[in-house]
């Protein structure tokens, strides 16, 4: 339990910092706990809700989010999440893991490989 809680509060510092840390809430369930990967999900869902919350307070309180700006991402994963998820429940698990797979994969090359672009012109 004290390992539980410990990677708990490692994830929710990650995901409070924006990096995914739920990506690896899921990795640590099916992987190192061998939760069924259903249930994983459920968990992952679960544990980003109050995780995300805060994290929206404090930058709501910086003044860090541009409701106007965020709005059409915040209806089109809304929709794309619900969308996906009744899709999700007809397809094949072993498919959805090695889509999963892709996705973490191409996520991790591309913060690895990426360089903000610079001010050059000022």
């Amino acid at each position: 339990m004290v390992v539980d809680t410990l990677i708990g509060t490692i994830l929710g510092i990650l995901s409070g910092l924006g990096t995914g840390g739920g990506s690896l809430l899921i990795l640590w369930l099916t992987l190192a706990q061998g939760t069924d990967p259903a249930a994983a999900r459920i968990i992952n869902l679960l544990f980003f809700l109050p995780a995300a919350a805060i994290s929206v307070l404090f930058r709501w309180k910086q003044g860090t989010l541009p409701l106007k700006k965020i709005l059409p991402a915040i209806l089109a994963g809304t929709i794309s999440a619900g969308g996906f998820s009744l899709l999700a429940q007809h397809l094949d698990v072993a498919l959805l893991k090695k889509g999963f797979g892709f996705l973490l994969l191409a996520t991790g090359i591309r913060e690895v490989l990426y360089r903000p672009k610079s001010d050059t012109g000022r």
